[in-house]
């Protein structure tokens, strides 16, 4: 059974940091991309940065640019995303992503809430 993980987020002030983690059991991510969603509330689901297998390919939206990091460990299995510079508007759940034979396997988010 094929599950994925998400923790680390959490309340934090303006100009914060943050460090998402997502773990998956059942299958070796090596080879996937793996996407970092997240949603606010009355939002839809937007993608925040992608990752391919080999880490060569990264893709941020515009709106988190030079201030999240995707970055992944295979030997153990995980996939980050560091959040630095935080605002208001990054508050959302957050998912991790996994496309696996034609089926997309969702997390089941962790809430990060940036306010002072």
């Amino acid at each position: 059974q094929l599950q994925l993980v998400e923790s680390g987020g959490g309340l934090v002030q303006p100009g914060g940091s943050l460090r998402l983690s997502c773990a998956a059991s059942g299958l070796r991510l090596d080879y996937y991309v793996i996407g970092w969603f997240r949603q606010a509330p009355g939002k839809e689901r937007e993608l925040v940065a992608n990752i391919s297998g080999d880490s060569t390919n990264r893709n941020y939206a515009d709106s988190v640019k030079d201030r999240f990091t995707i970055s992944r460990d295979n030997v153990r299995n995980l996939v980050y995303l560091q959040m630095n510079s935080l605002k208001p508007e990054d508050t959302a759940v957050y998912y991790c992503s996994v496309k696996f034979r034609s089926r997309i396997y969702w997390g089941q988010g962790t809430q990060v809430t940036v306010s002072s």
